[in-house]
């Protein structure tokens, strides 16, 4: 895949009657959009992302994924909530629904990405998302090297485990991953929170990595703070991944929650039994 470079994109528009915030802005697509799609058909558009289906399972998450409309879907109108047009990513409880490496699951939910389908090297990826409550619940925005992890990088660019109030951002590559030291939470001012629509997004550089929510940068990582615990990996091509994860290893290093579910209390799976487990993304949009 031919590297590809970027710039960062985001802004604020002013109108005469006050600003309008970042939260309300469209994606604004220009000559130097590389990648770009707001849901607007009748399904997920399978040229541009692959599905993720049973046959894959990490982090000790609760749910299975499973490549179905009942998990991965386009909506419009009022079931985009704010949105013209947007993908939902849906968790359902599905009790016994399939016994993988040993571990039965009650739960089943959706990932896409666009591995081998968008792949680039620097510049600016967004999605603007709207997330539910629920504490457990563990949606993510993110980019990973088509090699070996850690060796080929990832870059979180939204993590959210269910305390409304905040998202995490990281870094991960050799020498620092898992309990990185590149790692930084962004709390909401007062009024706003996770389930409200924000755009979220990441500049990359060859020499630092920008963490942004609302067009605020939240997080600065240099390739010198990265060289000081490990190999620089973020020289080679990425693929995007959007995920929605119910409980696991995150989760519960947050909330402490064992049962019923591992970091996923009976209050959430109370959620997702009435349908409220829906992470809804309006556009993703990858610029130079």
């Amino acid at each position: 895949m031919k590297h590809l470079f970027f710039k960062s994109f985001l802004f604020f528009v002013l109108i005469s009657s006050g600003s309008l915030t970042a939260q309300d802005v469209p994606a604004r697509t220009a000559t130097d959009t590389i990648f770009y799609d707001d849901f607007s058909g009748s399904s997920l558009d399978r040229e541009k992302w692959n599905v993720v289906g049973t046959d894959f399972w990490v982090n000790n998450e609760q749910q299975i994924y499973v490549d179905s409309a009942a998990t991965v879907f386009t909506v419009k109108g009022a079931e985009a909530k704010g949105a013209k047009n947007a993908l939902m990513l849906k968790a359902h409880y599905s009790p016994d629904f399939i016994t993988y490496r040993g571990n039965e699951f009650d739960f089943i939910s959706g990932r896409v990405n666009t591995r081998d389908k968008v792949m680039f090297t620097y510049g600016t990826a967004s999605a603007r998302m709207k997330l539910p409550e629920g504490t457990g619940f563990w949606p993510a925005f993110w980019a990973l090297g088509a090699g070996n992890w850690p060796e080929t990088g990832e870059i979180d660019i939204m993590e959210y485990v269910g305390e409304t109030d905040w998202i995490g951002v990281a870094l991960h590559g050799p020498e620092y991953f898992g309990e990185t030291p590149l790692v930084n939470k962004y709390f909401f001012p007062e009024g706003e929170d996770v389930t409200n629509w924000h755009v979220y997004s990441v500049e990359w550089t060859k020499d630092g990595i920008y963490f942004k929510v609302d067009d605020r940068l939240i997080y600065r990582v240099t390739k010198p703070m990265v060289e000081h615990y490990g190999k620089w990996a973020f020289d080679n091509p990425k693929y995007l991944i959007l995920n929605f994860a119910l409980g696991g290893a995150y989760p519960y290093k947050t909330n402490g929650v064992e049962k019923p579910y591992n970091g996923l209390p009976e209050s959430s799976v109370t959620l997702i039994k009435e349908g409220k487990a829906e992470v809804l993304i309006d556009w993703v949009l990858v610029k130079q």
